[in-house]
């Protein structure tokens, strides 16, 4: 069963989502296109998934996306110690998205998450 959230994260450069925004919906990462789905976080897995990929990057974007939008194209599938990850197989409209927040970075390279839901 997925996370008890209405609202999953993805971690986008700011070029990415502006090629997004002009398209009227994101087909993903290089990664996400290579993997076949697009690779989203719960509240709780976004600071780490952040740490492991993302570390030190200037330029994100957190977009929040609503769950319940998405259909049955969201999976929730295991993968870091067997939790369970939301993967988009689709694009994401962008009526799905409830609000994209700059992903800042400290002075240490670690990025300053703005309040998530839990």
């Amino acid at each position: 069963m997925p996370p008890d959230s209405s609202l999953i994260y993805k971690i986008v450069s700011q070029h990415e989502w502006l090629a997004a925004e002009a398209e009227g919906h994101f087909i993903g990462s290089a990664v996400d296109i290579d993997d076949g789905y697009i690779h989203f976080s719960t509240s709780t897995q976004a600071r780490e998934t952040a740490a492991r990929h993302f570390a030190g990057r200037h330029g994100l974007l957190l977009v929040a996306v609503e769950v319940a939008a998405l259909g049955e194209a969201l999976k929730w599938e295991p993968s870091r110690g067997g939790a369970l990850f939301p993967h988009l197989y689709d694009v994401l409209p962008l009526h799905a998205v409830r609000r994209v927040d700059v992903l800042p970075v400290d002075e240490d390279g670690t990025h300053l998450f703005p309040s998530m839901e839990d």
